[in-house]
């Protein structure tokens, strides 16, 4: 029951984020992303009490989503100190790659992982994050000086969708694994709409903040859930 009911008002919460940040934006956007953010912590801690046997899973997943309401405060600092924005944006990455491997942590912990699973999701991370630097010119973006943490985070990120991906298969898409892949998938994504927006020209839209935070949200959520559907 506390878990739907604390979906709902994250649902709403995020809504109400979303309305802040393209009409205000600025320090009010931030309390509200803040309160977005808490939001899925509050289901995750919701869905770990529901699914008490899975508590390495669920305490892992929790502490990947604490970094991530972290690294969305750095995030939007970013936009309200501009004269520290490079600061705030290592920070957002650093927070972020974090959360990853406390992601990557909870598969391993509950997941029917073996060498050829590891191997796979691994070759498949360094792949995608290959492409992240070749679509670099083509989509028309400028990494700089982040050129290296790009293509770590994107690796560490890519790995969190590889390894849910490699488990859905080999439990032949249960449930659990389809629900981390679908909420990894979401994040890659959201990711690849807020690469757009740092690093390329003319890309920070009202469009691409809904549609990069809609995406982000709905992975948050979902990854939330993910711990409701551990068996």
């Amino acid at each position: 029951m506390y878990f739907w009911v604390l979906l709902a008002i994250g649902v709403l919460a995020t809504v109400s984020f979303l309305w802040q940040r393209v009409t205000k934006g600025g320090i009010q956007g931030l309390y509200a992303k803040a309160v977005a953010s808490l939001c899925f912590i509050a289901v995750a801690v919701a869905a770990t009490n529901r699914n008490r046997s899975f508590l390495d899973f669920g305490s892992f997943m929790l502490f990947g989503l604490v970094c991530g309401l972290l690294g969305d405060v750095w995030l939007d600092l970013k936009w309200i100190y501009v004269g520290d924005k490079d600061s705030y944006l290592y920070a957002g990455f650093l927070f972020f790659l974090v959360g990853h491997i406390c992601f990557i942590c909870a598969q391993y912990s509950a997941g029917p992982f073996n060498l050829k699973t590891i191997l796979i999701s691994i070759v498949l991370a360094l792949l995608i994050a290959c492409i992240a630097l070749l679509i670099e010119k083509p989509m028309k973006m400028q990494y700089g000086k982040f050129k290296l943490i790009v293509f770590f985070y994107t690796f560490v990120l890519s790995l969190t969708m590889t390894t849910a991906f490699m488990f859905m298969v080999v439990t032949h898409f249960h449930s659990m694994w389809v629900v981390m892949f679908v909420g990894a998938l979401l994040f890659l994504l959201s990711d690849l709409v807020l690469s757009g927006m740092y690093f390329a020209k003319d890309k920070n839209t009202k469009f691409n903040i809904i549609l990069n935070h809609t995406l982000y949200y709905l992975a948050q959520f979902t990854l939330a859930t993910t711990i409701l559907c551990a068996r």
